[in-house]
């Protein structure tokens, strides 16, 4: 999942400012992991140590509140409240890549996703982006290519592929949805020929710039078989210990 996590970094810097172009340099003094990060470790160790997603989610707030949470999810986990709040952000989506890489089926890939969504996200494009991103990651790594994954993101989650990244571009704003950003990040993904392109795809398009890359670079990462070992270890250098532990550990489960 080291993919989604250098999306993070990487788009960290452009959140908010509108990049509508792929020439940028892919770190700076100023990149760093956000709460896209944070969750996705998150979700990692619940899949490691079968601890509860709600506990755990709280947890990782409280050890990092100014990674850049987003407002509903910041109130209910500083309050420590139990019951999900009905989101269709796209938060559910950024946070379940490790779910495509430890599922052992599409259809425990599916089930792990919703129930790692539904505990914040439970409205259904909540799971629905949760359980696309989840599906693409694990069928790539069975060997699936890009036209199979396309027809199968399609029909089973009713997702418009058929849109270019260039005709996208122009009018496409940050987006904070399910609905509006997941389908664009696995077109990002589709149009792109290695997981740093996946990622500059991504931040290309001018949206939620950080959450889209995460969800690009997992894919292309799930899609190619793994980072380039610059890639890795400029990702890995920005993590806090604590993150990478667990990081790593995932790792040598679910190679």
């Amino acid at each position: 999942m080291l993919g989604a996590i250098a999306g993070d970094i990487i788009g960290s810097v452009h959140e908010g400012r509108g990049t509508k172009h792929r020439d940028f340099p892919l770190f700076t003094p100023h990149s760093t992991f956000t709460d896209d990060s944070v969750l996705c470790v998150a979700v990692a160790e619940v899949l490691l140590n079968g601890v509860d997603y709600v506990d755990t989610f709280h947890e990782y707030f409280h050890r990092y509140p100014d990674a850049g949470f987003g407002g509903g999810f910041m109130r209910w986990a500083a309050s420590r409240d139990r019951q999900p709040y009905f989101s269709w952000g796209n938060g559910s989506a950024m946070r379940v890549p490790p779910v495509g890489f430890a599922a052992r089926s599409l259809e425990e890939a599916l089930e792990l996703a919703k129930r790692s969504a539904e505990v914040t996200h439970d409205h259904p494009e909540g799971i629905r982006g949760a359980q696309a991103v989840a599906a693409v990651i694990y069928l790539a790594r069975q060997g699936a290519d890009k036209a199979g994954l396309r027809e199968e993101v399609e029909a089973r989650f009713g997702y418009d592929l058929a849109r270019s990244l260039d005709a996208i571009r122009p009018g496409y704003r940050f987006d904070v949805s399910c609905q509006g950003s997941v389908p664009e990040s696995i077109i990002a993904f589709l149009e792109s020929d290695s997981v740093e392109d996946a990622i500059r795809n991504a931040i290309s398009l001018g949206g939620d710039a950080d959450t889209q890359a995460c969800m690009a670079g997992a894919m292309a990462e799930a899609f190619h078989g793994g980072l380039p070992e610059a890639l890795r270890r400029e990702t890995l250098s920005r993590l806090p210990v604590d993150l990478r532990r667990v990081l790593e550990a995932f790792e040598r489960r679910y190679p």
